[in-house]
């Protein structure tokens, strides 16, 4: 068993260092893994078996449409005015903008469950002004970055659904309630930040919007808001799966942009290839690394890593600490969907074991990932913040560094303080 322990784990690594893409990577170091083991002609068989059986989930279905609505969402008007609604709420503080960023971010990337999307369309739609009221381009990229990946705690969430399958059916809705709390705490951690760095720079107020204005907003974002009325109240009163209410946020989308008048014909081509492209990336990802964890499986890995952890302590506060220090080291090499699929089998059972509730867990292991998604060398949303930002990543690593701390902390409350992310799932039990 070492021997084949050895195989998948060298040959993972090394794939990865050559620039072999990550599906490939999981892909090929399964094969090379199960060809030590069993004859050619079995090997390719399973591999390939575990790959489509690792396919075969309604709830998976749940993926492309979210996806395709955070397209339609991010080209039909919708991200334009959640951030005017943020602005005439708060863009006359003093460093208005930081704080709209933040909140749009949030808005944004709930109702669109896309950290990457929320970057590109806030960062794109503020980056301008703020450079325009000489804001540091560099911090402004750090707060987008960072800000964006509320959106994959807060409800709904496609990172969400992926734990769900890969811990064996936790549900859905008590994990899409257990991730406000958590999602809206980050969001105010990184408001602080922001708070600290305005007032270092002496930023001056904004104008301030009036009344009318902020209810003119409203109303126009009003409409977008209620996506996530429908599409969570409707998983958590029963009406409808996770996967139909990811049908329904299509739908409510289309014809929202079309009552917008932003998506014509040609953007829609745009918006259907752009949603095509994303899910193949993704389904394959979930393919192979579903293939990776019936390979672990099949090697006893998962019970060898419980062995030795409880073997540390059994102490589930230590181990949870363990945990999280290896997860933030896998986040910065390995992206999200294939880490969750990967390591959920893995450390899942030894949290049961010691009382961890696994709502809990899939929102530790979830908030632990994205902070990977802003870190060098395989940061996705940092190279897309970074990229629309039009500045690089040495220059963003300084204003980082404060946010990566508070990202740490609210990690860390959020551990250790379980009822942060049980409170609402307990309450709609």
């Amino acid at each position: 068993m070492i021997s084949e322990v050895l195989i998948l784990v060298i040959s993972f690594v090394v794939l990865l260092a050559i620039g072999v893409p990550v599906a490939w990577s999981i892909g090929l170091s399964c094969l090379f893994t199960m060809l030590a083991s069993i004859d050619s002609l079995a090997a390719f068989t399973t591999v390939s078996q575990r790959m489509a059986t690792g396919l075969d989930s309604f709830s998976l279905l749940a993926i492309p449409f979210f996806i395709l609505a955070g397209q339609i969402m991010n080209q039909g008007g919708i991200a334009n005015r959640l951030i005017n609604f943020a602005k005439a709420l708060i863009g006359s503080l003093p460093g208005g903008l930081v704080y709209v960023n933040v909140i749009a971010a949030m808005l944004f990337g709930a109702i669109s469950g896309s950290a990457v999307a929320a970057a590109s369309a806030i960062g794109g739609i503020l980056g301008p002004p703020m450079e325009k009221e000489n804001y540091s381009r560099e911090f402004g990229a750090a707060i987008n970055v960072t800000s964006s990946t509320t959106g994959l705690v807060i409800p709904p969430s496609n990172v969400l659904i992926v734990y769900s399958l890969a811990s064996g059916g936790v549900s859905i809705a008590s994990l899409f309630l257990a991730g406000y709390l958590p999602g809206i705490l980050m969001g105010l951690a990184l408001m602080l930040v922001a708070a600290v760095w305005i007032k270092k720079k002496k930023y001056p107020a904004g104008n301030t919007s009036s009344f009318g204005l902020i209810i003119s907003t409203f109303l126009k974002a009003l409409p977008s808001l209620l996506l996530l009325v429908v599409v969570i109240g409707g998983i958590v009163s029963g009406i409808f799966t996770a996967t139909e209410a990811s049908g329904i946020a299509v739908l409510y989308c289309f014809v929202l942009s079309m009552i917008y008048g932003e998506l014509s014909r040609k953007m829609l081509h745009k918006v259907f290839l752009s949603s095509i492209s994303t899910t193949a990336i993704v389904m394959l990802l979930i393919a192979t690394s579903m293939s990776m964890s019936w390979v672990m499986s099949y090697e006893n890995i998962p019970q060898t890593v419980s062995e030795a952890l409880l073997a540390l302590s059994d102490n589930k506060y230590v181990i949870l600490l363990i945990i999280n220090l290896l997860l933030l080291f896998v986040g910065t090499f390995m992206d999200m969907t294939p880490a969750v699929l990967i390591f959920t089998p893995i450390f899942l059972p030894v949290m049961e074991n010691l009382g961890v509730d696994p709502v809990h867990f899939g929102i530790i292991m979830v908030m632990n990932l994205c902070v990977g998604l802003c870190t060098p060398p395989v940061g996705s949303v940092l190279f897309i913040g970074v990229g629309v930002a039009k500045t690089t990543i040495q220059k963003v690593i300084k204003p980082l560094l404060p946010l990566y701390v508070v990202m740490a902390i609210v990690l860390l409350m959020v551990t250790f303080i379980p009822a942060i992310s049980l409170w609402l799932p307990e309450l709609f039990d």
